[in-house]
């Protein structure tokens, strides 16, 4: 590699991912970091205009020459504050489901919840970035990222907090998006550096609720405790049994190919 040459790194701008990607330029400074919706960030590595991407858990499984590069993870392993279904219906009755542009995981997550507990597979519409509730008439709606955090308001027979309802019904944690490289790729230090940055992430959280609370009409107590309470930014042990578990279930309804192996880079899992 070329000693000049940038490390296109993609992640999400969400409030999430602050602690994955503090200080990470200082870190990594061959590393130009893009900013993304997380399913854009998975067409941008599939095709090559990435190298390392924070990408959906589903995308991993899509290419045999991916690999994990960090053990730093957005996860959760009870609610989660910012991934929701919004349903117009009880959840048994649901024949209609509209997905939120920005989400694979978590649409399949949604599919995955709603065929094993109550045997649906519902029409799929989608989303877009863009729009709210408001433009779709579908029996339950999937919102993802800081929109989700602010509940719509409305009369709805449910809200599921997925991370809750996966956890509740796998006694697992579930994993939403994790550092993911191409193949071939030489990541020059930026794997070190993706996991030193969630540590200090972690190490600053009340310097990162107070910069992003207000812009995201939170208050500081609710930006702090989303981070530092809903979710879990280390892919160990447990977190690696919610993703097997996950992607089995895909691929049983044809949502991911089957016989995924979790293949990783110099990376401690312990």
């Amino acid at each position: 590699m070329d000693p000049g040459q940038k490390i296109r790194v993609g992640a999400v701008n969400y409030l999430n991912t602050k602690p994955l990607i503090y200080q990470l330029e200082q870190l990594a400074p061959r590393a130009q970091i893009v900013l993304d919706l997380p399913s854009r960030l998975a067409d941008a590595l599939s095709v090559g205009d990435l190298d390392v991407a924070l990408i959906p858990s589903i995308e991993f499984c899509q290419d045999p020459n991916y690999t994990i590069v960090s053990d730093a993870c957005i996860g959760c392993r009870g609610p989660v504050m910012s991934v929701k279904l919004f349903c117009r219906v009880p959840p048994e009755q649901i024949r209609s489901l509209a997905l939120d542009e920005g989400s694979r995981t978590s649409a399949v997550l949604a599919q995955v919840l709603l065929h094993e507990r109550y045997s649906l597979r519902p029409r799929l519409e989608l989303l877009p970035a863009g729009c709210s509730l408001d433009d779709t008439t579908a029996d339950a709606v999937l919102l993802i990222g800081d929109r989700a955090i602010h509940s719509p308001r409305g009369p709805f027979a449910a809200v599921w907090d997925l991370g809750d309802e996966w956890s509740r019904w796998s006694k697992l944690p579930f994993v939403f998006a994790m550092w993911v490289a191409r193949g071939g790729v030489n990541l020059a230090g930026v794997d070190v550096a993706l996991s030193e940055a969630r540590d200090r992430g972690l190490r600053h959280l009340e310097e990162i609720a107070d910069a992003e609370a207000a812009p995201l009409g939170l208050s500081r107590p609710q930006c702090l405790g989303y981070l530092r309470d809903n979710l879990h930014f280390t892919l160990g042990p447990q977190e690696l049994c919610g993703l097997e578990r996950y992607y089995q279930l895909a691929a049983r309804l044809g949502l991911a190919p089957p016989g995924v192996e979790l293949d990783f880079y110099h990376c401690n899992s312990a």
